[in-house]
C-alpha cells in the first residue's frame, strides 16, 4: 500500500501546483508561460483550478484511508489515464500549425507517469489485501 500512497500523493502535489497557478495567474500560465491562445475570460480556467484542488484534497483524503477504501484509487487511475490520453492527441492531432505543443507534452508525461506508478501501487496492494 505504501507505493499507491505515495502515487496518491504526488498526483495530489501536481493537482495542486496545477490547481493553485490556474486559479491565481491563469493568463500568465497558459498564455505567458506555454504560448496557449487566451480564451475570451479565464473563469473557466480558474475553474479548472479549482476542480484540481477539489480533486487533490480527495487524493490526500484517499491515502490517509487506504486500508480500507483503497480500491476507490482505481478512479485517480482514470483520471490519470484519461488525461494523459487527451494530452496526447491534442498534442498530436489537435493543435494548430506552428501552435506550441510543450503544455500538452508536459501534460501527457506527468499524467502518464502517476498512471504507471498508480497502476504499480493497485497491483500491489490488489495483492497484499485483495477486495
Amino acid at each position: 500500500m505504501l507505493m499507491l500512497r505515495r502515487g496518491l500523493r504526488v498526483q495530489a502535489l501536481a493537482l495542486v501546483i496545477a490547481g493553485v497557478a490556474l486559479i491565481l495567474a491563469p493568463g500568465w500560465v497558459l498564455h505567458g508561460l506555454f504560448g496557449q491562445p487566451p480564451l475570451k475570460e479565464s473563469a473557466w480556467e480558474r475553474i479548472l483550478g479549482i476542480e484540481a484542488l477539489c480533486l487533490a484534497s480527495l487524493a490526500v483524503l484517499l491515502s490517509r484511508r487506504l486500508g480500507e477504501l483503497w480500491w476507490w484509487a482505481w478512479s485517480f487511475e482514470f483520471l490519470a489515464v484519461a488525461t494523459a490520453v487527451v494530452a496526447v492527441l491534442n498534442a498530436g492531432f489537435g493543435l494548430g500549425p506552428h501552435q506550441p505543443a510543450g503544455l500538452w507534452w508536459l501534460l501527457a508525461g506527468v499524467s502518464g507517469a502517476v498512471a504507471l506508478w498508480l497502476l504499480w501501487g493497485l497491483s500491489r496492494t490488489a495483492r497484499e489485501s485483495p477486495p
